[in-house]
């Protein structure tokens, strides 16, 4: 008998046994939840029910806000890799050379030339899986060149910002990209282009405190964090209990820092609304000039 039930059983049960995807269900941050990826995914990834919104990538998020999910991604320039040959516990190469290899990317920004609601637009995105979306010498590169194409084409800049604050692997250098963006973002005021930013969480450090609050408009996705310093740091620095949802996107509506929270539903359709109000663009539906589909926008002179 035990020759039967411990060779033959098994190889029947392998034989009917199937296989699940390890993706197939996603479990919700806020209340524990399991939900059916292909739900959220058709709920523009956030959790039916608790309307938790997960982070997206950069691609995922151009796709959502380009008309037909298509544009021309903008040449980014090359910068210096390590220029500080800074090691912790990996190799700052190697930490590179993982976030590439887990995201396909480059570094943290993606930069695309297309249309959004029939109007052409400029959109920048930071990807928070690579390296937390942490601003350096390459993603602030990326941020001056989509406001350089911005000025080229006469079109909004709108910024999706989503960061853990400047990248200590490169010191000194990372902390100059904030000066860098700002005068980029006065360039596009004295042009009379509209600087348009989302806040996605988390919004914090050193890109809070430079590019990330110089639009002409703020919005930000519901239960975002939004600030300088984590809320977990500053009840330790002044001793006190910070109030419910402090640093939160509805807070900071609530105290004049966000102008609205939006679903990311409606994103696309708020962000275009107010592109053509400070563009003084026609109504959508009148014919406007076509971003040139054949290659993407040359790079700016520098």
């Amino acid at each position: 008998m035990n020759w039967v039930t411990e060779v033959v059983r098994p190889r029947i049960k392998t034989l009917f046994k199937r296989e699940s995807p390890e993706n197939l269900w996603i479990k919700c941050p806020e209340t524990g939840q399991m939900v059916f990826q292909k739900d959220v995914e058709a709920n523009w990834w956030v959790i039916p029910g608790s309307e938790h919104h997960l982070r997206v990538t950069a691609t995922q998020r151009l796709k959502m806000m380009f008309d037909q999910g298509t544009w021309l991604d903008v040449p980014l320039p090359e910068v210096a890799t390590d220029p500080l040959k800074f090691r912790d516990e990996k190799r700052y190469l190697d930490r590179l050379k993982d976030a590439r290899a887990k995201t396909g990317q480059k570094d943290a920004f993606k930069v695309g030339y297309g249309r959004c609601g029939e109007l052409p637009t400029t959109i920048a995105v930071q990807d928070f899986a690579f390296m937390g979306g942490s601003l350096g010498m390459a993603a602030g590169e990326a941020f001056i060149r989509g406001a350089e194409t911005a000025l080229d084409k006469r079109t909004p800049y709108v910024l999706f910002a989503g960061s853990g604050g400047a990248r200590m692997q490169e010191g000194i250098f990372s902390l100059m990209q904030m000066p860098r963006t700002t005068v980029a973002i006065r360039r596009l005021r004295e042009a009379r282009l509209p600087y348009i930013v989302v806040l996605t969480n988390p919004t914090t450090g050193g890109v809070t405190a430079s590019y990330a609050m110089l639009g002409d408009i703020h919005l930000a996705e519901p239960g975002a964090l939004i600030g300088f310093a984590g809320p977990r740091v500053i009840e330790q620095t002044i001793r006190e209990k910070l109030p419910p949802g402090f640093q939160r996107s509805e807070y900071l509506r609530d105290h004049g820092m966000v102008d609205r929270v939006v679903h990311r539903r409606d994103m696309k359709d708020e962000v275009s609304r107010l592109c053509r109000l400070l563009m003084r663009a026609p109504p959508t539906g009148v014919a406007t000039e076509a971003p040139a589909a054949e290659s993407a926008p040359p790079a700016p002179a520098a």
